[in-house]
């Protein structure tokens, strides 16, 4: 028996009584509800103030702060794009009132008006979830990861290169001296030798008169000729160049052209599958049950140089220190323990070799009994035994400094007459006494940091770490397909990864609500 098919009425020209209301249409769990009611209870006084006032109205900033976070939540990242979802997408539309902002006002507000302002909305945003109990304040994991800045690939600049470069112009304008000299070789009386040791556009000018002068009026060689022209036209220009490059990498052994604040590190995520430097920033983040509570950008390739400053700013956003602080191998140096210290942080921060230890215990291969760090100290007479029991007095100290300016006191100990010793083989193999040097303070904290990771709490806060803070790097490369800067400069690329951090954490509040 057949039946007869009944469509659903479709009618596009019906019209309604009443028009219907976006709120309906917005379901009550809805993430853009969310962001919504977070962003709204905030003060933006800070940002209000940075607007002039007069002339034509302005979108309010709460606004496109809303538009520009949830934007990011949905993975938007374009201009562009999220101006259209403005005209097409319900959810934006509810979110910002109808209004439409064109992408150059969308742009302008987030490479503008966030910058350098961004940080403490995002403060308050954390605060305000912490007081939800989304997330503590007082417990800390921090690691590091690397995102590509949006700068050429290949337009990179090296401190080493320009340091070549300084030396061949020296070389080669002592060269030029030279010549001087064998022109004048017949003469008593010869031009006095310029100063070759500060290459500078200024000095080098001034030699570079003053060999000219030197060969005025005389017969010269057509390729010296040449080169002192070539010399005059570019060298100071380049010199010139040096500098201000120099300027821009402060102390970084690379950058890049088209964003001097990116430095060139190797990344995992490589496009070119060979291991290639490419332009980037170094993403520190502290987080707490995966919530992103904290974060800054580095232009150093290594974790260790960012903890202070992580740190620092964290105390700066929130008026007081973590309580706590875990952290992996990569962040212990004896600077970075000394400064948690001072602060009052209890750190469960791995060092160097911390694994090797471990495991040389499991195996039973522990160190020699011969090694520095497993010679007898006499803490009342500053004195080490050898394991033979002769005593090594203490004959010296001296300061060494590390990359940051951090100053280490090494203390150097002496064995008295290691000449007849039948262990000498094992111990020491080297002409003379033996002498052993060592970092007490870097010892004490790593005895600190070593007790603290091997307790029970140490073993929860390691074990922790591994899933609280990579996990939020895994989203946010992978599921928000974050990999790459769309600003230039550190301080636009810092709002940027400051909204996708915000973005995160509400996401996360949605999940968790």
């Amino acid at each position: 028996m057949s039946r007869k098919v009944v469509w659903k009425t479709n009618d596009q020209d019906q019209l309604s009584l009443l028009p219907p209301s976006y709120d309906d249409l917005v379901p009550k769990n809805h993430p853009v509800r969310i962001v919504n009611s977070i962003l709204e209870g905030i003060d933006l006084g800070i940002l209000e103030r940075t607007y002039k006032g007069g002339g034509t109205s302005s979108y309010h900033p709460k606004v496109l702060l809303k538009i520009l976070v949830y934007a990011y939540l949905r993975n938007l990242y374009s201009s562009r794009k999220i101006e259209e979802a403005l005209g097409e997408n319900l959810h934006f539309m509810w979110l910002a009132g109808t209004a439409r902002p064109d992408h150059n006002t969308i742009s302008n507000f987030r490479s503008g008006k966030l910058k350098g302002h961004f940080k403490k909305i995002f403060n308050q945003v954390v605060v305000l979830l912490a007081e939800q109990g989304h997330l503590s304040l007082k417990d800390i994991y921090l690691d590091g990861t690397k995102i590509e800045a949006n700068a050429n690939r290949y337009t990179f600049v090296w401190a080493k290169s320009i340091k070549t470069s300084r030396e061949r112009i020296q070389k080669q304008l002592k060269e030029l001296w030279g010549y001087v000299e064998k022109v004048y070789q017949d003469e008593e009386q010869t031009p006095n030798m310029p100063d070759f040791g500060a290459i500078d556009p200024q000095k080098v000018s001034e030699t570079i008169d003053q060999i000219n002068q030197a060969l005025e009026d005389r017969p010269i060689d057509k390729k010296v000729r040449q080169k002192l022209n070539y010399a005059k036209r570019n060298w100071l220009k380049n010199l010139e160049r040096y500098d201000r490059e120099e300027g821009q990498m402060g102390g970084r052994k690379g950058m890049s052209r088209t964003d001097p604040d990116a430095t060139f590190m190797r990344m995992k995520e490589d496009h070119m599958q060979n291991g290639q430097l490419k332009p980037g920033y170094n993403l520190q983040a502290g987080t707490n049950n995966q919530f992103i509570v904290n974060y800054s950008l580095a232009q150093t390739t290594s974790d260790t140089t960012a903890l202070i400053g992580h740190v620092e700013g964290f105390t700066e956003g929130y008026g007081r220190a973590p309580e706590k602080l875990t952290a992996d191998a990569g962040y212990g140096s004896e600077e970075n323990y000394a400064h948690l210290e001072s602060k009052g942080i209890e750190a469960f921060v791995k060092y160097g070799h911390f694994h090797k230890e471990r495991l040389d215990e499991k195996r039973g291969t522990c160190k020699s009994p011969f090694a520095a760090d497993k010679l007898y100290y006499d803490s009342q007479g500053d004195r080490y035994f050898c394991p033979m029991g002769q005593a090594m007095e203490h004959v010296g100290s001296y300061q060494r400094e590390t990359k940051t300016g951090y100053l280490q006191t090494i203390d150097r100990y002496r064995a008295r007459n290691c000449s007849g010793c039948p262990m000498r083989g094992a111990c020491h193999q080297g002409k003379g006494n033996r002498t052993v040097e060592r970092n007490h303070n870097l010892a004490r904290l790593r005895d600190m940091a070593r007790e603290r990771l091997l307790g029970e709490e140490g073993i929860a806060h390691r074990k922790r770490r591994c899933w609280d803070v990579e996990a939020v790097f895994g989203n946010i490369k992978q599921n928000m397909g974050f990999k790459r800067f769309l600003l230039r400069g550190i301080d636009k690329a810092e709002t940027e990864i400051g909204l996708i951090a915000m973005a995160h954490n509400l996401k996360k509040a949605t999940l968790t609500a």
